[in-house]
């Protein structure tokens, strides 16, 4: 009889799976901007007396030319002996430098090509995403005929979609000279991403929506967009929604990027699978939405190695959806990164009431969104999730004794997590749910007065509500009594100005008591002020 209900649940379950896929798959995705390329068939073949045996058979479709890295030379296809000098690559298809010598010296060469195939034994771009128009190929025939068939069609005028959104309004990567945030450079496996000092530059060209700077961006200045978080999250719901209502029970979603291979449907009825172009393009946000609309569990199936740098990023991510998860007392490893002869129910959420909000918000926004969902049905949850270096969540506190309310941090915060006071009242205020963590405020403070800790306070209000961390009375000019500073910054002006050579009477000295206005007055009304002026 059991084995009769099992195999009933089985059924409901794959019917309820093929009408929540095909749903999803009706989902319309936002059209985006598109990259274009421009080809010309200038192909640099690069590499030993191989790279003179295959040139010549590419003539008829491309315009090949030789670069030998050793051997003699031999009549055929345009050729240029490396001759010793060091080679760099850098560009994309349509549009590639390759660099022979050290520029400024006499043997230098650059050259101008649209293709690249590297036949050096290790690959001249060590890059874990190379640019499109370039082949390594240093393996057997099957290999090398495959990269030739991809080669002749390379030719033309090529488009593909714009991955990535940026403002720089929202970046924390950099603030009045301190640079802070840096991991969407750290990740991007393409190596398209770029400091600017304060902000960031992505290289539309190189991009290959690898999406793993999305996941890592605490801010989300970085947007994936193609597809966005809103019609990614559309698609999840979807899917979910429909397979609910059709009788499905105990869904678990599956997330796969995409492969060569095709994803072999699983046997249990209950898989859902959500293939996305790359699997570090989703993070938090999605997995936490996708348990709140119902998953049971969120499995990460990898089947492309990531690079080490993507790797480590995602598994950052999975230990603060972890470390959240636990501390609102759900099972730990619901979320997980496998392999897709892994997937097993080791871990499940419990039946939760699903959630209905949509992704129209900003990143931070939507994660909150899961989080409050997953914790007003939590019956063991703790008020705070401590978390991991590398969180993108947090608290800030001040030393009161330190501080002198001078403000610079207010000034540099990206996410408005740090404001000043209204009215005349000297104050820094912090907005928890603001805060990214990354550490801006810290590297500007002039006395070392603020410290930051990762954590999440679930308390919505708490995290949204702004609360003082210092104030002080102000300080009233001597003069016309108008406040314009705190007594512990006018204090410290005295302090380091008292061995100054323009601070050497009272009168000088009082000058620091007044307000900037009252003070061009005194300057002007006291003849050793000008003096010192006109000596200067």
């Amino acid at each position: 009889m059991n084995e009769t209900n099992n195999n009933t649940i089985q059924q409901i379950n794959h019917q309820a799976r093929r009408e929540a896929q095909a749903a999803m798959g009706r989902v319309r995705i936002e059209a985006t901007g598109l990259v274009n390329y421009q080809s010309r068939g200038r192909l640099a073949v690069i590499g030993d007396h191989r790279a003179m045996e295959i040139a010549p058979s590419l003539g008829d479709r491309l315009h090949p030319m030789v670069i030998l890295t050793a051997g003699a030379e031999e009549p055929g296809v345009p050729l240029l002996p490396l001759g010793g000098r060091s080679i760099e690559i850098d560009g994309y298809l349509g549009d590639f430098k390759i660099h022979l010598g050290e520029a400024g010296q006499a043997n230098y060469e650059l050259l101008a090509v649209d293709l690249v195939l590297d036949l050096s034994t290790e690959p001249l771009l060590d890059r874990a995403m190379t640019p499109p128009g370039y082949f390594h190929c240093a393996g057997d025939d099957a290999e090398l005929d495959q990269v030739i068939g991809a080669l002749g069609e390379m030719k033309g005028q090529f488009e593909k979609p714009r991955y990535f959104d940026y403002d720089p309004q929202i970046c924390a990567h950099g603030r009045s000279g301190k640079t802070a945030c840096s991991r969407c450079l750290d990740v991007c496996p393409a190596e398209a991403i770029t400091s600017l000092s304060e902000t960031i530059e992505v290289n539309a060209y190189l991009c290959q929506g690898g999406g793993a700077c999305a996941t890592v961006c605490p801010s989300g200045a970085i947007r994936y967009v193609y597809p966005s978080v809103k019609d990614t999250l559309e698609r999840l719901r979807k899917l979910l929604t429909v397979y609910r209502d059709a009788g499905g029970m105990d869904p678990l979603l599956l997330i796969t990027g995409e492969s060569d291979q095709p994803f072999t449907e699983p046997a249990t009825g209950n898989h859902l699978v959500m293939q996305v172009e790359e699997l570090a393009s989703v993070g938090l946000e999605v997995w936490l939405s996708a348990l709140a609309y119902g998953a049971r569990a969120v499995w990460l199936v990898d089947r492309q190695e990531m690079s080490a740098g993507v790797s480590d990023a995602l598994q950052q991510q999975l230990t603060t959806a972890e470390e959240i998860l636990t501390a609102m007392g759900y099972p730990a490893g619901v979320i997980r990164l496998t392999q897709a002869d892994q997937v097993e129910d080791l871990s499940l959420m419990p039946e939760l009431e699903t959630a209905g909000f949509s992704g129209l918000g900003d990143k931070r926004q939507t994660a909150f969104l899961a989080i409050d969902h997953l914790y007003s049905q939590a019956t063991q949850a703790k008020p705070v999730a401590s978390l991991s270096q590398g969180a993108p969540f947090g608290s800030v506190t001040v030393s009161s004794h330190a501080c002198t309310l001078c403000l610079s941090c207010v000034g540099v915060c990206p996410g408005k997590a740090l404001q000043s006071g209204s009215g005349e009242q000297p104050q820094l205020r912090f907005v928890e749910a603001n805060c990214l963590q990354c550490g801006l405020c810290t590297s500007t403070c002039p006395e070392d007065a603020i410290q930051i800790t990762p954590r999440l306070l679930f308390d919505a209000e708490s995290r949204k509500l702004p609360h003082t961390l210092h104030e002080e009375q102000p300080f009233h000019c001597v003069s016309c009594g108008k406040p314009f500073a705190t007594r512990s910054v006018i204090e410290k002006m005295r302090s380091r100005l008292s061995d100054h050579y323009m601070f050497q009477n009272e009168r000088a000295i009082r000058r620091l008591s007044l307000c900037d206005e009252c003070r061009v007055v005194d300057i002007a009304q006291d003849p050793d002020a000008m003096d010192g002026q006109i000596r200067q």
